[in-house]
């Protein structure tokens, strides 16, 4: 991967980035004493994600393809340090601290349960009423309160405790459930933020910004997900044997894939658009015309992926920087642009994916087994109060005030956990049902 996407990457001032920020984007919701003075309050940001109990789990979850299905394919684990990776070199090209947005990328994914966006919705379904479960909220709760950091005096858990920059980095949809950006047609996101429980650091780390807009950092962590999550989907499936590079030539092919792809994420490009942006793609030298496992393939695909993230980055880095000129770019001062052509050749790479392994993935039997893990995990736990939950969540249980919060701890604890180990608790647990209903 390119380690620069321009010369303004590498014309960037880091003391000019330093002063874009002020003390109060460097503040913490909970102040605590200074450390070593040899590193910056956004490098302990970095190391506090990094180091978290949080990031290590998503080695054993679910990205697209599950952590078992081959020694290969990624994880969400090995998906967050690619987004980081992109992220931080985009960031830092338009002038943002580096260190801000790798947290935020590195962050992105933690509140994922098991099972990827399968088990987020099963999860939904649980918490329906008590305002559902949403994995880039439950990303704030963890950065917030679940992960095991920082305490106030009076014990009360603060999470890790990051500077407010950072935070608001990390918040991918800045509102709470129903209360998005509306839609020309009248409706809004079903992704949101932030739970009714958290809002009061969710107010702290907002105070000032524009209301429901998305920092900076937090839009280049966004394009650097999408980015990552387009090639390298479309990477795994094609040396795991799931998308012929012959047969996506085909023109019904790629029909097929403009209708998964606006069915699926319905983006702001027309279909024409978006059936030239596969004519663009396939036309490129780097785009392989087939893919038979050998390693000189391995590195020919390796090579593909890293310039098509070339690619996308430096259309927006250019795009950003023609619209606010050359200075540093943080927080508020500007908008991430990415031009209608680069956004519809990312979105048909998604489609790619969304058309050949994620859709056909939800008819498969496992796909429902995996959910009726996560309800029968609930449900156990909800009857048997703390008797099985780890120590910290039978702390919570204990100090929930009502059911509706015994829930909430619930669905924390069930959160928390990976693939390997939801299957480890249904296989313990599950003798249990019987008992219980």
């Amino acid at each position: 991967m390119p380690q620069d996407f321009s010369a303004a990457a590498r014309a960037a001032d880091a003391p000019g980035r330093a002063e874009a920020y002020t003390d109060r984007d460097r503040q913490r919701w909970w102040t605590e004493p200074a450390k070593n003075p040899r590193r910056t309050a956004f490098e302990r940001d970095r190391a506090r994600v990094l180091h978290s109990s949080a990031l290590r789990r998503l080695g054993a979850k679910t990205q697209v393809l599950g952590p078992s299905s081959d020694d290969f394919v990624r994880t969400r684990l090995t998906h967050s340090l690619e987004v980081a990776q992109v992220g931080r070199e985009l960031g830092k090209a338009l002038g943002c601290d580096p260190d801000v947005v790798d947290t935020a990328c590195l962050s992105h994914d933690l509140g994922h349960p098991p099972f990827g966006h399968n088990g987020e919705r099963a999860l939904d379904e649980v918490a329906a009423g008590i305002g559902g479960f949403e994995g880039n909220a439950q990303t704030l709760r963890l950065l917030t309160r679940l992960e095991p950091k920082t305490f106030t005096d009076d014990g009360e858990a603060v999470g890790l405790n990051l500077t407010r920059a950072s935070l608001d980095a990390s918040t991918k949809y800045p509102w709470s459930r129903g209360a998005g950006p509306v839609r020309p047609d009248g409706t809004t996101t079903a992704k949101f933020g932030v739970y009714e429980d958290d809002l009061p650091v969710f107010g702290w780390l907002r105070e000032g910004a524009p209301d429901r807009r998305r920092c900076l950092e937090a839009q280049v962590m966004d394009l650097s997900d999408d980015i990552a999550y387009s090639v390298h989907d479309v990477e795994d499936a094609i040396v795991g044997g799931r998308v012929d590079l012959a047969r996506v030539r085909l023109p019904a092919e790629q029909a097929r894939v403009v209708a998964q792809v606006r069915e699926w994420y319905d983006p702001p490009v027309p279909d024409d658009e978006l059936g030239a942006a596969i004519d663009r793609l396939l036309a490129l030298p780097i785009w392989m015309a087939a893919f038979d496992g050998s390693r000189q393939d391995l590195a020919r695909i390796k090579n593909m992926t890293s310039q098509l993230i070339g690619r996308f980055c430096g259309a927006a880095e250019a795009a950003t920087r023609e619209a606010y000129g050359t200075g540093p770019l943080t927080r508020y001062a500007a908008d991430l642009v990415v031009p209608p052509a680069t956004l519809a050749e990312i979105v048909v790479l998604k489609g790619v994916a969304a058309l050949y392994v994620m859709a056909p993935r939800e008819s498969e039997p496992l796909y429902m087994s995996q959910r009726t893990i996560l309800f029968d995990l609930a449900d156990v736990l909800l009857e048997t109060g703390e008797r099985h939950l780890e120590a910290p969540f039978a702390a919570d249980l204990r100090a929930a005030a009502d059911d509706d919060a015994r829930l909430r701890v619930v669905v924390d604890q069930v959160a928390s956990l990976t693939d390997t180990s939801a299957h480890q608790w249904h296989a313990r647990l599950r003798g249990m049902l019987s008992e219980v209903f």
